[in-house]
């Protein structure tokens, strides 16, 4: 069955204690084996973390890393005669948020140790800080983007 005209854009729900959806989407992504209760388990206690490390806000310091380590350009692989080439690409704000979701929870993992909360809180903290593994990664994408950047008029 064909669908006529756009998709219908799916909205995130929020999380039943802060009622934030960006907490929903990396909830979401912590998520492992359909275990949402350890997901919810080991955000919270990684909220409690940056709460005494920080003594701010622990959303405030997440909503920062995650605007951090949100990247404007990426690059994408593109085939022209035979030839991969890495032309530049603005990325629109949902999916940057999603990318930098992905890259602090895989800088979170990479740290050494076995206390998933205790990495994340302090990958969120050192994001917020401007740096850390994600911060790194990001500024790694704008580097090859501003590299490449002669290729832009293959957009």
């Amino acid at each position: 069955m064909s669908r006529r005209g756009a998709a219908e854009k799916k909205t995130a729900k929020s999380d039943p204690i802060y009622r934030n959806r960006l907490v929903n989407m990396l909830i979401n992504r912590i998520l492992k084996h359909g275990k949402k209760s350890l997901a919810y388990k080991i955000f919270y206690r990684a909220v409690q973390k940056i709460r005494q490390k920080t003594e701010k806000n622990p959303l405030l310091v997440l909503r920062e890393a995650i605007s951090k380590v949100t990247p404007q350009l990426a690059v994408k692989a593109r085939r022209k005669s035979g030839l991969t080439q890495q032309v530049p690409i603005a990325i629109k704000s949902p999916r940057g948020k999603v990318l930098a979701i992905r890259w602090v929870l895989a800088a979170a993992r990479k740290r050494p140790g076995r206390n998933m909360a205790f990495k994340l809180s302090s990958e969120l903290v050192d994001a917020s800080k401007g740096r850390g593994d994600a911060i790194r990664k990001r500024e790694e994408t704008h580097r090859m983007a501003e590299a490449n950047q002669a290729l832009a008029y293959l957009r």
